[in-house]
């Protein structure tokens, strides 16, 4: 027998096929969770927390404080994304990916546990304050993993539909967040919902905490990243590398995306209480709408994330933002009328456009990135989107409604986002053909 031959070692079990339908629920499930967390704490900010963890203060400035510490995980996001794309980038995507779903929920788990203002004081709100932090440190390293993890498995012609499914859990987790707190305070007195009630949807997280990693645990690291590791295509410091040399990929992406937060936050928080302290509708009459629209949603996202596929993602970006800017006016008139079946109508045709902007976006933004600066640029540029789109929005329509007493006011503010960002976008190359395994990123 000739000793030069050798037969072939058998592929590792890590490098099977990849089971696409396990790594997308995985990603939905993981993004889901650690969405609800966020946004149970949005709803609870809106609901208790000026009363239980800020009472000393009026109900202006507690409900002021409570919010102001929910928009504190803005900053702590762009944090968590360099810190956890750092390691991301260096470690692997897998790893990082479980360790910020472990760290999201056992801050929300915590938060549940909290002592209240009457009883120890300061501590409670500070206690608040550095949980709330910690959950936006989290989230920020969770999303960019959970993106790659999705995309880098994917198959190249199907990497916009993979990618498109993780954005199924801003819709999804706003759902159940809203559902749950509003399933808690039908079942109690107001006493009972201050007293202990709201900590249910907190500590309940630990059951959907757990699912995550269960099903994340038997989902293997991507071939992009082993192949990285392997040829050595890595760098030292990956967020120092993107701040030196691809810059403008970040920046531009982050605008880019910019309007996507926009519109979400003006949905699901602006319109809610426009609808019910404006214009006379009750709070479950707007809550079913924003329910349905979330629901509708889920069914968008990866509709437009596979059209990307065939089309490119730029002209459904755009497509979404030229949306996002025509409905704008167009909504408000119909909130206007005050007729719910015409406001849902306007909901309905800015979740649309929202959905074509943001369901090929975060494949987009995976893509502008080579292997080896991918996690840390990726995150960046969207957690930059979010401080610039979703902390700035409420801050800027409540502003904007308290100055001109009109809704569509708001209208020019959600125009002037699209155009922003589509100038940004117009920027930056098409990415769908890409290459996902170079290690190198691509140029703006």
């Amino acid at each position: 027998m000739n000793s030069s031959a050798r037969i072939p070692d058998p592929l590792p079990t890590e490098d099977a096929p990849v089971n696409m339908r396990k790594v997308a629920v995985a990603s939905v499930i993981g993004t889901t969770v650690e969405w609800y967390d966020l946004f149970v704490f949005a709803t609870a900010s809106a609901l208790v927390f000026n009363k239980i963890f800020f009472p000393a203060f009026d109900a202006l400035v507690g409900t002021l404080l409570a919010f102001g510490t929910f928009a504190s995980a803005y900053g702590a996001r762009i944090v968590g994304a360099a810190l956890f794309g750092h390691f991301g980038d260096k470690l692997g995507r897998k790893s990082m990916l479980l360790i910020s779903l472990m760290v999201m929920g056992a801050a929300t788990f915590a938060i549940g546990l909290l002592p209240d203002y009457a009883t120890i004081g300061i501590w409670a709100p500070i206690l608040l304050l550095t949980l709330r932090i910690i959950q936006g440190l989290a989230l920020g390293g969770e999303w960019g993993g959970a993106v790659l993890m999705a995309v880098e498995h994917a198959p190249a012609n199907q990497r916009g539909l993979y990618g498109s499914w993780v954005q199924i859990g801003v819709p999804a987790g706003t759902m159940i967040a809203n559902l749950a707190f509003l399933a808690i305070a039908s079942m109690l007195y107001t006493e009972d919902l201050l007293a202990w009630g709201w900590r249910i949807p907190f500590l309940g997280s630990a059951l959907l905490i757990g699912l995550g990693l269960y099903i994340r645990l038997n989902i293997t690291e991507t071939r992009a990243f082993k192949q990285a590791k392997k040829t050595e295509e890595q760098v030292k410091v990956p967020l120092a590398e993107i701040c030196r040399k691809y810059w403008k990929q970040v920046l531009l992406g982050g605008i880019a995306t910019m309007s996507t937060g926009a519109s979400f936050n003006i949905i699901v928080a602006f319109g809610l209480t426009y609808g019910t302290q404006t214009l006379g509708f009750s709070r479950p009459a707007m809550l079913s709408v924003v329910l349905a629209s979330c629901a509708l949603c889920i069914f968008m996202l990866p509709a437009f994330g596979a059209l990307s596929d065939r089309i490119g993602r730029k002209p459904v970006i755009i497509g979404g933002i030229i949306a996002e800017a025509l409905v704008a006016f167009p909504m408000f008139w119909l909130m206007d009328t005050r007729e719910l079946p015409l406001v849902f109508l306007g909901y309905m045709l800015l979740m649309t456009a929202f959905a074509a902007n943001y369901g090929p976006i975060a494949t987009f933004l995976a893509e502008l990135f080579g292997t080896k600066v991918r996690y840390s640029g990726l995150s960046v540029a969207y957690m930059l989107s979010g401080l610039l789109g979703s902390a700035a929005t409420p801050i800027i329509t409540t502003a904007l409604l308290s100055w001109t007493g009109k809704g569509s006011s708001v209208a020019w503010y959600m125009i002037g986002s699209a155009v922003i960002s589509l100038i940004a976008l117009l920027l930056l190359t098409e990415t769908f053909k890409r290459d996902l395994s170079s290690p190198h990123a691509s140029h703006a």
